[in-house]
């Protein structure tokens, strides 16, 4: 192992909301062999996610105000990058991805096979099913990748997991900032690797949980973010047609 990770400084980053319940559960599953540092944002939570985080010992930041998903990573990407991380790899603390993954997740991180590697429900479709995805939000998965895959030119099966690794290569040029704070950042971070060439995108086959304390966005906020990232195809056309 000491070999394959020829000095890369590999950190976690938590975006955490409310996680309070599963926190503790997802930090004992992370294998500290493959990880220097866990950076844990806390989004304003109402339970005791920050006083959990603390005593588990991980490096911990707090937002005042709810910023929303997407602004929590853009929060965690900058910790990380200025702890001096090499490959960032990020994991829900609601325990609903499974982190005992993440030597899959960032080897090919490590051997330069990649820019990004993300876990995919959808390689075996039968795992989404298994872990209970809701069959809408599976059909749904599979439509908007489809529409995805034609108009970015990638052959993912999977654009929506929150199970990600990215080289700091990636995350040090790409302008998150301008991203949405909400869910449909992790499409937009796609949709700017495209633009900035950077499509050495792998993906490993992960297995999910769906269970009362994991967190999952229902029916009509799903329907909004899937608008929303149809929005963001057609922003991308345009951008294309101007080039």
């Amino acid at each position: 192992m000491a070999e394959i990770r020829k000095n890369k400084k590999i950190i976690a980053i938590l975006p955490a909301y409310n996680a309070a319940k599963t926190l503790e559960l997802t930090v004992n599953d992370i294998p500290r062999a493959w990880v220097d540092e866990i950076i844990l944002v806390d989004d304003a939570s109402k339970d005791d996610t920050v006083a959990i985080s603390k005593k588990l010992g991980l490096v911990t930041f707090v937002h005042e105000k709810n910023r929303g998903y997407g602004g929590n990573q853009k929060t965690c990407y900058r910790e990380a990058l200025a702890a001096g991380a090499d490959i960032v790899v990020m994991v829900h603390p609601d325990h609903q991805y499974d982190p005992k993954l993440i030597p899959e997740i960032v080897k090919p991180l490590l051997t330069d096979e990649a820019d990004a590697v993300f876990g995919s429900r959808m390689l075996n479709p039968k795992n989404a099913i298994k872990g209970g995805m809701p069959y809408w939000k599976f059909t749904a998965n599979i439509f908007l990748t489809a529409i995805e895959n034609a108009i970015l030119g990638f052959d993912l099966s999977e654009y929506h997991s929150g199970f990600r690794a990215y080289s700091s290569r990636v995350l040090k040029t790409l302008p998150l900032e301008e991203n949405s704070d909400d869910f449909v950042f992790d499409t937009e971070i796609i949709t700017q690797m495209k633009k900035a060439g950077f499509s050495r995108i792998k993906e490993i086959s992960i297995t999910t949980r769906y269970f009362p304390e994991a967190s999952m966005i229902g029916f009509w906020k799903s329907t909004f973010y899937g608008l929303s990232i149809l929005g963001v195809m057609i922003k991308y056309l345009l951008w294309k047609t101007k080039r």
